[in-house]
């Protein structure tokens, strides 16, 4: 962290009354500050952000209306919320607190790495991994059912709602939830399997619980309402029906990254951590007063929590390393003429981009280049529905890929200090999980790109031993310039801006490190948890429309032909 609290001016009642009662204010700020601060706002934030505007209005000779002067100050919110309108800024709807996605935010940090990155069929974590997770778990829950019902069954129903129905059929997410009825999971389900079902989409397949055979199709996943009252906007129901009599019926959210939940959800219980910390902050204070490293406090934790061993630890993540590993390669394999799946008719570009690094005659780029390609590859293999590593999201999953595969392929950086990468990457993904989203249905793709960019980041600095400041502040960098994005896929599929933007994510990371790692640490003017707040905040206000629905953007102002 750096010396800002040293640094902050006095606060003294004095310094506030001059700022009040200057009469000889050159800029006017004097009456546009109000007296009155909001309870729940910091004092001398408000002062100062009123000023500003201030200020701002008088350079620019802009001056605030009637409506601005006299509105009522701003209530301090809770950073768990969503906008649900179509038009303005929306009304804002909170996260049901019955979530624990939301409630996390009130404890330590409990996710765990093999709870983090998860292996699955792309083109989205949110809209296919987390579906097929959740008709599985229905499916696991219905096959436990007495005998006697399940003898009455005829039919298994899923419903989908929210963004879920919104964008789903560019994500394939009729095809996740169906594969998760028949019995098939995110992490070994043969991507063909799921290209079956798209290219022969009136395949029936019997699903077996207890004596009983049940038929099921795509038609048995239905695109329901897009806007409603949901809990999350990835909202689904799954039920056994026995004709219009409803045997079972569980409502599920996809919260993010793959992760799910229901109602009525319990968390797991877990050990408690060795280190508990809710900020970047206690994270780091853990790290430096030990004389350690952030990678090192995060194994003791995922130890502590899970009871496993350093060496259990240390083979999970060797095995997303490789399945990183693999998916550029896959990705850099295809064909310059490969077509990507869907009406958008995108043509792969790893391969073009790849080999133009490669010729001498640009040497000079060869750099952003290269790291550019492999970001595309694996995000082209997301797009194509393969399998892809959650780091966090399936949209997101070619930055992080393509810092691993150049560090570990092309700079023959020791395993090792990947793996501990791997670590203080997690630690950035737990807590914007944790304080804010890594949902694009809830915070627009900065919660996706942006949170992905900063995980790669903190991989970057600490597989080069830097700091544990240094790896804080090369993460806030990338994370604070993302802020703000949109989430507008073209035609509802993960490909227009989403491919690209994984290749962009991937350099801001690195240049995030560059500049983390030459500039004066302790100068750094904004520290991580700040700006996971920032993120936070500006997902709460961001209007849905941005927010994974398809419904403006990009996605509304090109037109395919």
């Amino acid at each position: 962290m750096s010396n800002r609290d040293d640094e902050r001016p006095d606060e003294n009642p004095a310094s506030t009354k001059s700022l009040h009662d200057d009469d000889r204010d050159p800029l006017g700020l004097s009456p546009q500050v109000p007296s009155d601060i909001p309870r729940g706002l910091d004092r001398r934030k408000f002062i100062m952000r009123s000023a500003v505007i201030s200020a701002a209005a008088v350079m620019t000779g802009c001056a605030r209306s009637e409506t601005e002067r006299t509105a009522p100050p701003p209530a301090a919110e809770s950073p768990q919320t969503v906008a649900t309108s179509g038009t303005g800024a929306g009304p804002v709807v909170p996260l049901s607190p019955d979530l624990d996605v939301v409630k996390k935010g009130k404890g330590p940090v409990l996710t765990t790495v093999d709870e983090f990155y998860k292996v699955g069929p792309g083109p989205s974590s949110s809209h296919t991994i987390g579906p097929m997770r959740i008709t599985y778990d229905f499916y696991q829950r219905a096959t436990k059912l007495p005998a006697d019902k399940l003898a009455k069954a005829t039919a298994l129903r899923v419903n989908l709602f929210g963004s879920l129905s919104a964008t789903g059929k560019g994500h394939g997410t009729e095809r996740a939830s169906l594969a998760g009825l028949v019995g098939k999971e995110p992490a070994t389900v043969d991507p063909k399997f799921l290209d079956s079902l798209r290219d022969k989409p009136d395949q029936v397949f019997p699903v077996k619980l207890g004596n009983k055979s049940i038929d099921v199709s795509l038609k048995d996943v239905i695109y329901d309402a897009t806007k409603g009252d949901f809990k999350h906007p990835n909202t689904m129901t799954v039920k056994l029906l026995a004709g219009d009599e409803v045997l079972l019926e569980q409502e599920y959210y996809s919260v993010g990254g793959g992760f799910i939940e229901w109602k009525g959800y319990t968390p797991p219980k877990k050990n408690p951590p060795k280190y508990p910390f809710k900020t970047m902050k206690e994270l780091r204070t853990y790290a430096d007063d030990n004389k350690t490293t952030i990678a090192k406090i995060m194994l003791a934790n995922e130890m502590s929590i899970t009871g496993r061993s350093e060496q259990e630890v240390n083979a999970f993540i060797d095995k997303i390393i490789n399945a990183m590993v693999a998916t550029v390669k896959s990705g850099l394999s295809m064909s310059e003429d490969d077509v990507l799946p869907g009406p958008i008719k995108l043509h792969s570009k790893a391969a073009t981009v790849y080999k133009r690094a490669m010729d001498d005659k640009y040497e000079a780029e060869r750099g952003i280049g290269a790291l550019s390609a492999f970001a595309l590859a694996a995000s082209e293999e997301n797009g194509r529905g393969h399998l892809v590593i959650t780091a966090p999201t399936g949209g997101s999953a070619g930055v992080m890929p393509s810092l691993v595969y150049g560090l570990l392929e092309v700079r023959k950086v020791d395993r090792q200090k990947i793996r501990d990468g791997m670590l203080a990457a997690a630690a950035v993904g737990y807590l914007c999980k944790h304080h804010a989203t890594l949902s694009a249905a809830e915070g627009g793709c900065q919660a996706e790109i942006g949170v992905a960019s900063a995980m790669s980041a903190a991989l970057v600095a600490t597989a080069y031993d830097a700091p544990s400041l240094v790896v804080e502040n090369a993460a806030e960098s990338a994370l604070e310039h993302h802020l703000g994005m949109t989430c507008d896929p073209v035609a509802g599929y993960v490909q227009v801006p989403c491919i690209e933007r994984c290749a962009f994510g991937a350099v801001k990371a690195w240049t995030a490190f560059a500049i983390a790692s030459n500039e004066i640490a302790s100068r750094h003017r904004v520290n991580f948890d700040e700006t996971v707040m920032a993120l936070a905040q500006t997902a709460k206000d961001m209007n849905s429309k941005y927010k994974e629905t398809s419904e403006a953007g990009l996605a509304q102002s090109v037109t395919l032909c």
